[in-house]
Order: C-alpha cells, then sequence, then structure tokens
C-alpha cells in the first residue's frame, strides 16, 4: 500500500478511533462519580472536587506532553524523574524567602530544565540513533540521581506564595485546569487541522515515506520530545504545590502518563492520538485514586485497575484494524483454496 493510501486509511479511521475513547472515558468518569456520589456525600463537596481537579494537574500535563511522543512513535519515561527533579530544585529556586519577582526567575529555572532535558533526550534518540526507550531510562537515572544528590530526604518547603498563584481557583474550578482543557483542545485541533499537526502523525505513521515527502522528520522528532519535556516540567510545578516540600522521592508519573496517553487513544506505534482524550484519562485515573479512600479501599487498587484498564483499551482501540487483518487473512485463504481448486490434476 502507497503512503498516500495508509495516510488515507489513516484518516477514514480517525473518527471512529478517535472518538470511542473520547465517549468511553466520559462515560467511565460520569459513571465512577454518580456511584460515588450516590454512597459518599463527601465526594460532591467543593473541597472534595477543588482536590481532585488540582490532584489531576501534574498528571494532566505529562499525559500532554507523553502524547507527543507517543505520536511520533517514541517513549519518554524519564518524565516521573523530571517532575521529581523540578519539585527539588523549587525547594532551592522558591523558597518561602523568595520576593515575588524573584518567583520568575525560579519557574523559569525550572522551564528551562524540561527544555534541557528534551533537547538531550532528542539528541540520543535522533543523532546516537538509540530506541527512545533505551535512551530515556538513561535520562532517568541521571535525574533520579541528581534529585536525591541535591535532597537526600524530604526537606526544603517551597513557596506558600507560588503555592497560592498555582492553586488559584473559581468556586472549585482551578483556573489552571481550565487553561490545561484549553490547551488540550487547542492542541487537537492543531493535529488535526494544520499541515504541521499532521505533518507530526506521518512521522510516526510511516517516518521514512514522510521524509521522501519532504518533511523534516528530524526536527518533528526533536520538538516532540522537546514539547514532552517542557509540559513535564511544568507538570512539576503543580507537583510541586501539591507535596509543597523539596521531595526526591514521587510516585509513577511515567506509566501514568502513558497510560493516560493510551487511554486517551494514542496508538503504540504512533501516528495517533488525543490531546483531549489524554486530559480525560488523567482526570479518569485521578478520580479513581480519589475514589478509593472514600471507600476505605487499599490505594493499590488503583495500579492494578490502571493495568487492566490499557490492555483493554488496547483491544478495543485497535478492534477495527484486528478486524480487517481477520478479513483480509479469510479472503486470502480463500483465494488460496479458490486457486488449488481450479488447478489441473497432475
Amino acid at each position: 500500500m502507497s503512503f498516500g493510501a495508509r495516510v488515507a486509511a489513516g484518516i477514514a479511521g480517525i473518527r471512529f478511533r478517535g472518538i470511542v475513547p473520547l465517549v468511553l472515558l466520559t462515560t467511565l468518569i460520569l459513571a465512577v462519580g454518580a456511584y460515588t456520589a450516590a454512597r459518599q456525600d463527601a465526594f460532591l463537596t467543593s473541597y472534595n472536587l477543588r482536590n481532585l481537579l488540582l490532584a489531576t494537574m501534574p498528571l494532566a500535563f505529562v499525559s500532554l506532553g507523553q502524547t507527543s511522543a507517543l505520536l511520533v512513535g517514541g517513549f519518554d519515561v524519564s518524565v516521573g524523574p523530571l517532575m521529581t527533579f523540578c519539585v527539588v530544585l523549587a525547594s532551592y529556586t522558591m523558597t518561602p524567602t523568595t520576593s515575588t519577582l524573584g518567583l520568575i526567575p525560579g519557574a523559569l529555572a525550572l522551564v528551562g530544565v524540561g527544555l534541557g532535558v528534551g533537547l538531550f533526550n532528542a539528541m540520543l534518540v535522533r543523532v546516537f540513533r538509540l530506541p527512545s526507550i533505551i535512551a530515556t531510562i538513561g535520562t532517568t537515572a541521571i535525574l533520579t540521581g541528581a534529585s536525591f544528590w541535591l535532597r537526600d530526604h524530604p526537606s526544603g518547603a517551597i513557596s506558600s506564595n507560588a503555592i497560592d498563584e498555582l492553586t488559584t481557583s473559581w468556586s472549585f474550578v482551578p483556573i489552571a485546569f481550565i487553561g490545561v482543557i484549553a490547551l488540550a483542545l487547542i492542541g487537537d485541533v492543531w493535529l488535526y487541522r494544520t499541515r504541521s499537526g499532521m505533518a507530526l502523525r506521518a512521522v510516526g505513521l510511516d517516518e521514512t515515506s514522510s521524509r521522501r515527502i519532504g518533511i523534516r522528520t528530524d526536527w518533528v522528532v526533536i520538538l516532540a520530545f522537546v514539547a514532552c519535556s517542557v509540559l513535564a516540567s511544568i507538570g512539576g510545578f503543580y507537583l510541586a504545590a501539591e507535596v509543597q516540600i523539596g521531595n526526591p522521592i514521587q510516585g509513577n508519573e511515567s506509566l501514568e502518563s502513558i497510560a493516560a496517553a493510551v487511554l486517551g487513544g494514542a496508538s503504540l506505534a504512533g501516528g495517533r492520538g488525543s490531546f483531549f482524550g489524554a486530559l480525560l484519562a488523567a482526570l479518569f485515573l485521578t478520580e479513581i485514586d480519589n475514589v478509593l479512600p472514600l471507600f476505605h479501599q487499599p490505594t493499590e487498587y488503583a495500579e492494578m485497575t490502571i493495568g487492566v484498564l490499557i490492555l483493554v483499551a488496547l483491544v478495543l482501540y485497535e478492534a477495527p484494524e484486528l478486524l480487517e487483518r481477520l478479513r483480509s487473512s479469510r479472503l486470502s485463504v480463500g483465494r488460496l483454496r479458490t486457486r488449488q481448486g481450479d488447478a489441473p490434476a497432475g
């Protein structure tokens, strides 16, 4: 099949594959919320809903970044340690004694780290031609070691002024959450309605053919990994606002970001994904973490749920392609039998 035909076939499947994750995740979010609200009055309180949305912010940003890496057929498992390093660094650059104006260069330092890590990962992938998962595992080790070098135990308070700015809310809805919704929607419009967005998906679909038609594939991949790390560093701001201290020991944001991107409709093979879908998935995964304590259930159930959902999503989202392959195999077998039946007896 030619590259143009593959692109056309991919576009034809976008409507189905793109809408299924959004509908599924919206249904799950509402269903879990309704079930919990009917049994736990605390769920719908402004305090809990605000905490739920604020807790979604770190995973939302890093999932948007992970989606950009997956779109070009890559992985970035260093985003979690990068967020942790940003939290630790914030305990030095955004301290309680830092002035309001002094918080600006402190914040820029965190974004600068994200930019540098993104360029470093991109260099490993494009210049040294390392598989992205291997390259970012190496970066993970460097960032983890650097975090423990700066803070060998949780210490160093983070500026309350910075935390207040990051968590400013209108009613129970954080202003930043409205912003990340807008960012995800704009990202999807760009991804599916612009030439540069199509180039990003084309590189993930078939890099060799994309290069032949004039797409600068190296630059596309570099920008995807830089965007991934920068968005992860921004997620680090909200992780810092959550823990409020320079803690070198954090959670599992790397795998959770991949889970959210996949649940949101991203293909592990590249070429397909949705920023808004990743945001919905981040909200749903955070909702699970929020709901389990209300029912006095172990938080380990959340990790098990995430694993099951990834497997279900992979099967469900790839169902059209799997059915098409099965249909093609049956047709091929039928043609072979027909030719054998028509062959003259020896």
